[in-house]
């Protein structure tokens, strides 16, 4: 998952951006609002951590603007100020959440876990498909309820095909949501870690989860 961290205190910025890495998410970072609202405009991210308090534009101007050019993508603002009035403004013009600094780690990204969920569709932290079980707020997957040990970019890459389950996913579109603006790969990494998770998630297994689609890309799903 990929997600957009504006703010513009550079310390909290890189913290929240290098936590996030840690925790599987490709981050682009920014701690202008111009550059934020031509980022948010501009990639498919799966989540935007937003501060209010931005020089070039300010959070609720982007907030604006994005929902004007019809942007979907969710964002949790952050403020220092407890004002309820600011509170609500935020959500009202189209905030998805909102959290007051300071904030506790853990909460943030239980919020972020929430609203990529919700971006997809998905009411639980934990997605099935067939007999493999991906849990979500664990970062872990088991099938047949054996543990399958998979790296951040693994987990990554199955966790974004479970939220797509069921549909053709091309490399280009895995390649956006998995890694971040400054990252030299390309999309063909993504057929060597289509092959990794391949030998993880269905090596051993006669139904196979993992499909290719030829000249289209991948789909995870149980075919009938």
């Amino acid at each position: 998952m990929r997600i957009l961290v504006a703010e513009d205190h550079a310390s909290l910025a890189r913290s929240i951006a290098d936590g996030l890495r840690d925790d599987g998410y490709a981050v682009d970072l920014t701690f202008d609002g111009s550059e934020a609202l031509h980022l948010a405009s501009s990639n498919p991210y799966d989540a935007i951590v937003l501060d209010v308090m931005l020089p070039g534009r300010d959070g609720f101007a982007i907030i604006q603007t994005l929902h004007r050019r019809d942007v979907q993508t969710p964002i949790l603002c952050l403020t220092a100020r407890d004002g309820v009035l600011d509170r609500v403004k935020g959500l009202d013009l189209g905030a998805d959440d909102y959290l007051v600094k300071p904030f506790a780690w853990e909460e943030l990204l239980a919020r972020v876990r929430s609203m990529v969920r919700r971006k997809h569709g998905q009411k639980s932290s934990t997605i099935l498909v067939g007999d493999l079980e991906i849990d979500c707020a664990r970062k872990s997957a088991k099938r047949g309820g054996v543990a399958i040990e998979l790296s951040a970019r693994e987990y990554a890459l199955l966790e974004y095909l479970a939220h797509r389950q069921g549909e053709v996913v091309s490399r280009s579109d895995i390649w956006e949501h998995l890694y971040d603006q400054h990252d030299e790969n390309t999309s063909n990494v993504v057929d060597v870690y289509i092959g990794y998770l391949r030998n993880k998630i269905d090596k051993d297994f006669p139904t196979k989860l993992i499909h290719t689609r030829r000249g289209q890309g991948y789909l995870l799903g149980v075919e009938r």
